[in-house]
């Protein structure tokens, strides 16, 4: 225990603490201890070492020995938690075994690699998400069909749709400021019950952070008010495909100035290395920032989301959307990823494999002209088809166990097959409607 741990508790008047991290499906796994007890555990912290062998469903699908793995408290990761008064959330990270299985771990490595690179990690992360007038129990009874659309006239950016649902959006706002995340914006999107939240920047660990705790945030205040907030790629035929963009600039932590800014006003030659990094190695990662089976069914032609690895100034079709600047406002958007993606995993993957290109001194192609997202420009690599072809081609990447490490590699590739194991045999309706009377 140490004087910033207790230093950040009393900041928040802290008599309940929720401690714990998010797993690869990006869920916050905790527990609530009262302050006395809470200090008497974080004398010797220790938590189930399960979380790297975890899945969305409670299962457990890989590991050898299953014990209580001592945790390092993160004093910096205390923020104020609206579930209850006088409570905070705080993040303890597993620090044994399994440390660099985890999430969070990842991206540290690859923010200090970019420190000692002499660079700062500014980032932030834009969510779509869909609200369903349903609850925990009616989404079950339904068995998760025909359910009820929340908002089921919303159009794109809909001002009747905004002032109609005026309180429920400020109210799911005033939650999410309620767990410190840095939200610049919360409004309706495109389809039934589609709201976007644009979150704004700040340090890299802190971004993602804020980005986990977003969606916790979102999710439960929708369930407070019985209705169900989903991050799922793909609903449905009536719904929009939903993403969870990633946008990132560096800062020369000597001059605080933006590397990525150049005279022209034009993506500049760092900025252009930082691409090329990514053009090199998010095809071999892929699985990183889209690790649900369901995420690849939003990359079907006629959806939004970019086919391949291309990248543009402006456009919002592009996979890497360049904005470029004179000053501290130019940044790179990672558009692919979907609303489910794992933050840490998804910056750790833009971060790493930009660095890569910047120490490599890569050249980037010249960007895309094409306006469609259908569109794939000649050479552009393909994305995987499905979740099994990306764990094969993470768990065969040379530069992804050079960059993340060969344990996490071959960890998270085993957690990808295995997810797309887990529903490899499920049949849906139209499935059967297609093909039962053919």
């Amino acid at each position: 225990m140490t004087d910033p741990l207790i230093q950040a508790l009393d900041q928040f008047d802290a008599d309940i603490i929720h401690v714990g991290q998010f797993d690869y499906a990006s869920t916050f796994r905790t527990r609530r201890l009262r302050r006395a007890q809470f200090l008497d555990w974080a004398t010797d912290p220790r938590f189930a070492n399960v979380l790297p062998y975890w899945d969305a469903a409670d299962t457990l699908w890989g590991g050898e020995s299953y014990y209580t793995e001592t945790v390092e408290i993160d004093p910096a990761s205390v923020r104020p938690n609206p579930s209850e008064p006088g409570a905070v959330s705080v993040i303890a990270e597993l620090s044994g075994a399994a440390r660099a299985l985890m999430p969070r771990e990842v991206l540290r490595a690859q923010i200090a690699r970019a420190a000692a690179m002499g660079y700062a990690v500014d980032a932030a992360f834009e969510f779509e998400l869909i609200l369903l007038d349903e609850t925990d129990a009616s989404v079950r009874e339904k068995g998760f069909a025909n359910l009820a659309k929340f908002a089921p006239d919303n159009k794109c950016w809909s001002g009747a749709t905004a002032n109609t649902h005026a309180a429920f959006i400020a109210g799911m706002e005033a939650e999410i400021l309620g767990h410190g995340v840095n939200l610049y914006g919360l409004g309706v999107e495109l389809g039934p019950g589609c709201l976007e939240a644009t979150l704004g920047h700040t340090e890299g660990l802190r971004a993602a952070d804020d980005a986990a705790f977003f969606r916790m945030a979102a999710r439960s205040y929708a369930r407070k008010h019985g209705k169900t907030a989903s991050f799922m790629p793909y609903l449905g035929a009536d719904y929009p495909g939903i993403g969870g963009h990633c946008t990132l600039s560096l800062r020369d932590r000597a001059t605080g100035a933006n590397p990525f800014s150049a005279p022209s006003g034009a993506t500049g030659p760092l900025a252009g290395s930082f691409i090329a990094g990514m053009m090199a190695l998010v095809p071999e990662a892929f699985a990183m920032c889209t690790g649900s089976v369901n995420a690849y069914r939003r990359l079907a032609p006629g959806s939004w989301a970019p086919k391949s690895l291309s990248w543009a100034e402006y456009p919002f079709t592009a996979a890497v959307r360049s904005v470029p600047h004179a000053g501290a406002r130019a940044r790179l958007e990672f558009r692919v990823p979907p609303a489910d993606c794992n933050p840490y995993l998804t910056l750790a993957l833009m971060l790493g494999a930009g660095l890569d290109g910047i120490e490599r001194g890569l050249t980037a192609p010249p960007a895309a002209t094409a306006a469609h997202p259908d569109f794939v420009p000649e050479g552009a690599a393909r994305f995987p088809r499905d979740l099994a072809e990306a764990a094969d081609r993470l768990s065969a990447s040379a530069d992804a166990r050079r960059i993340f490490g060969a344990a996490f590699v071959e960890n998270y590739a085993a957690y990808a097959r295995a997810e797309y194991a887990s529903l490899a045999k499920a049949v849906s309706a139209e499935e059967r409607a297609r093909y039962l009377e053919g």
